[in-house]
C-alpha cells in the first residue's frame, strides 16, 4: 500500500518580466507555506509557426542552454537557496496553452498581471486573461510591486 502524501504542487509562469518575477516570489512563499513545491515555466514560440511571416530564424534551440539560463534568471529574482526549491521548465509552445497543460493537477497557477507584451494600460495580459477563464484549479495573479 502507497501511504505517501504528495505535496500540494504550484505553477508559476516565468517571462522575464517583473510582473512574472514577482509572481514567482509570490509562488515560492505559498508553497513555503503550504509545504508545496514550485514548477517555474516559460514557454516560448515562433510568431513565423502561427501564420506570420517572419524573417528565417534559426529552429535549432539547445534546451539545455535554454534552461540553463531560466535557473541563472531564477537565482538573480529569489538566491540561490529559494531558487535551488524551484523546478524550471521551459517549454516550446503558446504560453497560455502551455501554463493550462502545466497547470493540470496543480494546486495553483500564479501569473503575473501583464508580462512581456501588451498594452501599458491592460489591467490584464492575453495570457492571464485567458488563464483566469480556462484553468482547472486556481488562478492568482501578482501586480508588480505587490508583496
Amino acid at each position: 500500500m502507497d501511504t505517501e502524501v504528495s505535496r500540494p504542487r504550484v505553477v508559476v509562469g516565468v517571462d522575464g518580466s517583473p510582473s512574472s518575477y514577482a509572481a514567482l516570489r509570490w509562488a515560492v512563499r505559498y508553497a513555503g507555506l503550504l509545504d508545496g513545491t514550485v514548477d517555474a515555466v516559460a514557454a516560448w514560440e515562433l510568431p513565423g509557426l502561427y501564420g506570420w511571416s517572419g524573417p528565417a530564424v534559426d529552429m535549432d534551440v539547445d534546451q539545455e542552454e535554454a534552461r540553463e539560463r531560466m535557473e541563472r534568471e531564477l537565482t538573480e529574482a529569489l538566491g540561490a537557496d529559494a531558487a535551488g526549491s524551484v523546478r524550471p521548465l521551459v517549454v516550446h509552445g503558446n504560453p497560455a496553452d502551455v501554463l493550462l497543460r502545466a497547470a493540470e493537477g496543480a494546486d495553483a497557477l500564479v501569473v503575473g498581471g501583464r508580462g512581456r507584451g501588451g498594452f501599458a494600460r491592460a489591467l490584464l495580459g492575453s495570457v492571464s486573461q485567458h488563464l483566469t477563464q480556462h484553468a482547472s484549479c486556481p488562478v492568482v495573479i501578482v501586480r508588480p510591486g505587490a508583496t
